[in-house]
């Protein structure tokens, strides 16, 4: 009997092809080309399962032109790709890759809050440009991070490893804000204190973003609420882009109204808005909070064995709309 037939639709670990290979017929882009809407649709013709990145739309169009599709495993966290009602309407699962990336993507976010309050890209630029000459008493001060309040919009498994690392490991007053309050037990835990989003901005001194995008995130923060904000704070956003108004955020950093920012996701990334890239009060960083090598082999390894559990018979690890599996 011939082995079903999946698209790998970017690079992955030759390990995971390997893999991969043992239970099926892979169609792979190890040359990790770019793929276009259409080429997307037509690589999927034929096949009933595809293991995605957040790069690849999966949509009405991508399904109408895949009509043996079956599953797509995402590997990542988000899925803002996917079109779920889509995906649900036509009986096609989808799943993701959460768990195996919150501590490598904490230990990012509070590193990207260390380089934005201490000013570490705006130095290093200076340096490089050759412009360090006597020392002074101002020179790239920043922003306390010991003994600070640590605010946190969302306040899921990795919001909750950024509390504990705010908490236990730099004595921080952390308080977070989220669509449903966390058990006593786990606000115990990460020593975090609820409060309601207008004292969240009010009170933060850093500010980490780490809610799903949907249409009601979208723009969470925006121009109204960066004017809430005190001027001292930092924003630091690992969640997705367009969860924050970049241009408004932009607006901001210029005229001082915070003081600075760090952020691995943008609004319509690849692209940046350009008004971000002119500021020297901003770390930027391309997408890469998970990017430690173990982690993003676990990510691959998962959304594989979603794809050989579900594709052999059984329960995929972690379905994203599991009513098709009824």
């Amino acid at each position: 009997m011939s082995k079903p037939a999946i698209l790998v639709a970017r690079a992955v670990f030759p390990e995971v092809i390997a893999l991969l290979e043992q239970h099926f017929q892979v169609d792979d882009n190890q040359a990790d080309l770019p793929l276009t809407s259409q080429d997307l649709a037509q690589r999927l013709q034929g096949k009933t399962g595809a293991l995605t990145t957040g790069s690849e739309r999966i949509d009405a169009a991508a399904l109408d032109a895949a009509p043996s599709l079956r599953i797509c495993a995402n590997m990542a966290v988000g899925f803002n790709n996917f079109d779920v009602q889509a995906m649900t309407v036509r009986g096609v699962l989808g799943t993701n890759t959460p768990d195996v990336l919150t501590e490598s993507t904490a230990d990012f976010g509070f590193a990207l809050l260390m380089a934005a309050a201490r000013r570490v890209s705006e130095s290093e630029h200076y340096l490089r440009a050759g412009k360090w000459g006597r020392w002074s008493y101002d020179l790239f001060a920043g922003s306390e991070v010991h003994g600070s309040t640590l605010g946190i919009l969302g306040m899921g498994r990795i919001g909750q490893g950024i509390a504990r690392r705010g908490a236990h490991g730099f004595g921080m007053k952390v308080i977070y804000h989220n669509r449903s309050r966390l058990s006593r037990q786990l606000e115990a835990d990460c020593r975090a204190r609820y409060v309601d989003k207008d004292e969240l901005l009010e009170t933060s001194d850093h500010l980490v973003l780490v809610l799903p995008y949907s249409p009601a995130s979208h723009h969470a923060i925006g121009a109204a609420e960066l004017a809430r904000m005190k001027r001292t704070a930092t924003l630091i956003n690992i969640a997705r882009g367009g969860i924050v108004d970049d241009a408004a955020l932009a607006l901001a950093l210029r005229e001082g109204r915070i003081a600075a920012a760090g952020l691995d996701v943008f609004e319509g990334e690849p692209k940046v808005h350009p008004g971000l890239l002119d500021v020297p009060n901003v770390v930027l960083t391309p997408h890469i909070a998970s990017a430690t090598t173990p982690t993003r082999m676990a990510m691959a390894k998962l959304a594989a064995e979603n794809l050989i559990a579900f594709l052999g018979g059984g329960r995929p690890l972690t379905p994203i709309n599991p009513e098709v599996l009824k």
